[in-house]
């Protein structure tokens, strides 16, 4: 307790930054691999040639070498100069977006086709159709996955430590600058994280039965 105590300041601004970094690259996820997941679904093969390209060149990238083109490869392109947290948050995003796109993909693959055949065949384009019919269902069909995704988003914000990024996994190097012990600091972040998971599983049962779909 005296190490989680003596330097709550580390905790605090660890913890603040996982959130941060967990709560921006989670809403840029989704919205990127929900649009993803269009494109993969879409009547036109470039479009689904694109997304799919993008899913397995990212996916199966280590999350390691992503992160580490955006701290060290990206400022040698002469772009716009961002930060070691956006481009954590940049990196992040766009990794677990592949993911987000292949559970909402298999959400889609839940609604029955019967159902876009109908929605077309009132007149609605295949924009207004994914949009009003099969999106909101593929929604609800795949809120274990989605929040199995996330979960795996606030595990992964750890790697950014290695990149000079100041969050939780940063916490047990800078314990040991302080001198304090590095096991009792790991434990504690560990408690902390088991705590944050739980949470994310509590809402995750919240939106199930808020959402269920009856079969």
């Amino acid at each position: 307790m005296n190490t989680l105590l003596n330097n709550s300041d580390l905790f605090i601004t660890g913890f603040r930054n996982t959130l941060i970094l967990f709560i921006v690259a989670g809403i840029f996820a989704l919205i990127l691999g929900t649009i993803v997941a269009t494109l993969r679904v879409s009547p036109i093969p470039a479009m689904r040639a694109a997304a799919t390209l993008y899913i397995n060149v990212v996916r199966n990238t280590p999350l390691t070498l992503v992160l580490f083109f955006f701290a060290l490869g990206y400022p040698k392109l002469g772009l716009v100069e961002i930060d070691f947290m956006t481009a954590a948050t940049v990196g992040l995003s766009l990794y677990t977006a592949t993911y987000v796109a292949e559970a909402v993909r298999s959400g889609i693959n839940t609604v029955p086709v019967g159902q876009a055949e109908a929605a077309r065949a009132i007149g609605l384009p295949f924009t207004q159709t994914l949009t009003l019919v099969i999106l909101p269902q593929a929604f609800r069909a795949v809120i274990p996955p989605m929040f199995s995704v996330f979960i795996a988003l606030l595990k992964n914000t750890t790697v950014a430590a290695g990149f000079s990024v100041a969050e939780a996994g940063a916490i047990r190097s800078n314990l040991s600058e302080r001198g304090e012990p590095a096991m009792a600091g790991l434990l504690w972040v560990a408690l902390i994280f088991v705590l944050l998971v739980f949470i994310l599983s509590f809402v995750q049962r919240k939106f199930e039965k808020k959402w269920k779909v009856a079969r």
